[in-house]
């Protein structure tokens, strides 16, 4: 029996059409910036949003009852899809904040307010060993009551890219994830059994900054990557930087999968096979969603509670 179903998915630059003046992202994804980024185009994205999301529901049987969202600009834009589109019908409820990163992007979590209660929310700042505050997305902790009593955490990240270098910027992923390892510490500390961490990790599985987590937290999509499957394209292989870490008490009653929606796939000009169909390339307009492909997680029920 399934519990319920979660995805994460990086929507690449989304931002609102307005230009607030917040950074040179949101300037040049706006009406009048060089992309024309325009009321129209970001509505059609919404949609499109929304329409792969339903799609998921077909394949898996069900609608995602918990999304966590990367690259989102504001509040508006969450609202935007859950409000303007299809998926107003499913009551999904959500939680958003501000965050410092210099482009404007934020996480997100969206949830079906029929299958779970809110109960607290917190954003978690990432600091370096110094105790400096490091100007990128803070991690969002949601604690949501489900409709059978049972409470899950989630955690929703987007750690900093390897934008400067790999080697340069290691040091700020080993930051991000030591935020997260004191996280996910505080809660089991507190008692909770059922956490789930998902988010774009901007590392594949065999990096090291993933051992933090170690005696925390289970990797639960690195098999996947083992299988040859990912999450982006890059030089015309796939990689996988997009990942779900549950808690040992969810360990076995999760399984997660990768889905290429069909119709948000190209084909990869640099190799065989196709990739995911981004909203832009290069200053084109294409007309899809993003870079990265959504990943999906199954809960399924817990036998000895039950």
């Amino acid at each position: 029996d399934i519990d319920f179903m979660f995805m994460f998915w990086n929507l690449e630059n989304f931002f609102d059409w307005k230009d607030g003046g917040a950074s040179e992202s949101d300037s040049e994804f706006s009406s009048s910036g060089e992309r024309h980024w325009t009321k129209g185009r970001f509505y059609t994205k919404c949609r499109t949003v929304a329409k792969a999301m339903m799609w998921t529901g077909s394949r898996y049987g069900r609608m995602p009852d918990v999304a966590g969202f990367a690259e989102v600009e504001n509040s508006f834009v969450v609202s935007s899809v859950i409000y303007s589109t299809a998926l107003d019908r499913y009551g999904y409820g959500k939680v958003h904040y501000d965050s410092p990163d210099p482009r404007g992007i934020d996480v997100a979590l969206i949830y079906r307010k029929d299958m779970f209660g809110y109960c607290s929310s917190s954003v978690h700042r990432v600091h370096d060993r110094n105790g400096d505050m490091l100007r990128t997305r803070d991690i969002l902790l949601v604690v949501l009551k489900s409709g059978w009593g049972e409470e899950f955490c989630f955690i929703v990240n987007h750690h900093p890219s390897k934008y400067g270098g790999e080697k340069e910027s290691l040091p700020r992923r080993i930051a991000a994830m030591s935020c997260l390892r004191n996280i996910a510490d505080s809660l089991l500390a507190e008692g909770h059994r059922n956490i789930i961490a998902m988010g774009d990790f901007n590392d594949t599985p065999d990096a090291e900054a993933f051992g933090i987590l170690e005696g925390a937290l289970c990797d639960r999509t690195g098999e996947l990557s083992k299988e040859g499957k990912g999450t982006i394209r890059y030089k015309g292989k796939w990689e996988l930087i997009d990942m779900v870490f549950v808690s040992e008490g969810l360990e076995d009653r999760v399984r997660t999968d990768i889905c290429p929606v069909p119709f948000l796939m190209a084909d990869d000009s640099s190799a065989p096979g196709k990739k995911p169909l981004r909203t832009y390339s290069g200053p084109r307009y294409n007309g899809g969603v993003s870079d990265h492909l959504p990943v999906i997680g199954i809960v399924e029920s817990d036998k000895t509670s039950k």
